[in-house]
């Protein structure tokens, strides 16, 4: 019982001891461990993103906001880590860049055609009303 007990200790000791390597490590590369896992989050939430991205002509405004917003997030974790660090996943990266850029523009292309139509619109003003005094 104590042989086991003791096995124990000295797994969890050697546990421990390559939790603090990997902090340190982080660390030494220039990058605080809470950017790193919120860079773990953000590389999960691209492989969905890329999904997305091959059917961004069918999506309706809502999922093109949601998009949009998802994909702002996950370029925040993206640059606050080194680019050797995720040049595996550069290509994921480039395509759902690509299609944030194209919503982005075909949103744009559709305020300024709704707000073109809004200019020609003739003004339609409310009747006065005359008061006696």
């Amino acid at each position: 019982m104590k042989e086991a007990l003791a096995v124990i200790f000295i797994l969890v000791i050697f546990i421990v001891i390559l939790v603090a390597m990997a902090i340190v490590q982080i660390r030494m590369a220039g990058i605080k461990v809470k950017d790193f896992f919120s860079f773990i989050d953000a590389n999960q939430k691209l492989d969905s993103l890329v999904r997305f991205a091959q059917k961004y002509d069918k999506m309706s405004p809502q999922e093109q906001i949601i998009y949009l917003t998802e994909a702002e997030k996950m370029f925040d974790s993206f640059d606050k880590i080194p680019s050797t660090v995720w040049e595996d996943e550069r290509d994921k990266y480039s395509k759902v860049l690509e299609t944030y850029k194209n919503i982005r523009v075909m949103r744009w292309n559709e305020a300024q055609t709704n707000a073109m139509t809004k200019v020609n619109q003739p003004k339609i003003k409310p009747k006065e009303i005359k008061t006696n005094n």
